[in-house]
């Protein structure tokens, strides 16, 4: 066997070899290759849970002025012009939300002479439920001087309603 018939068979076998190398290797790699994931079903849709219920509010609907009040805080006769000698009530009707909560609140009313003066300042602190309604008055053993006046009604310290009246 000739040197040049030597170096291509080795040359041959050298090839071959690699060229099993690589198949093997491809072959490996085909075994080391994990199965594809299966696939756990998606989880039954669940049903979204209720939202919570908004905490109940309170408010002040309406303030009534009148000379007398019944035993339920509401004006007998509604006015806006008075004695002097008279006492000034202030009917504050109230409402929340949700009647059967018991809210927590401030009431006050701010009554003051037509310069800005404040004539009377009064809070109470009240459980509001429901409708209800919440009294403040005014007078004075003097009589209140002639003159316009108004009642500024406030709800947790921001007033909310107001009104204008007269003594004469």
């Amino acid at each position: 066997m000739t040197r040049k018939t030597l170096n291509i068979a080795i040359a041959a076998a050298l090839f071959g070899s690699l060229a099993l190398v690589g198949c093997k290797k491809n072959q490996d790699d085909a075994a080391m290759t994990p199965p594809p994931a299966t696939t756990e079903p998606a989880p039954a849709p669940t049903t979204p849970e209720p939202a919570p219920a908004p905490a109940a509010t309170a408010s002040v609907t309406a303030v009534s002025l009148g000379n007398a009040v019944g035993a339920d805080m509401k004006v007998a006769t509604p006015s806006a012009t008075f004695a002097p000698k008279d006492t000034i009530y202030a009917s504050v009707a109230t409402s929340t939300s949700d009647p059967a909560a018991s809210i927590p609140a401030k009431l006050a009313a701010k009554w003051t002479f037509e310069d800005g003066q404040v004539v009377n300042e009064e809070s109470k602190d009240v459980n509001l439920s429901g409708p209800g309604d919440t009294e403040f008055h005014i007078s004075q053993p003097n009589g209140l001087p002639a003159g316009k006046y108004k009642v500024e009604i406030s709800l947790d310290g921001s007033v909310v309603q107001s009104s204008d009246f007269e003594v004469k």
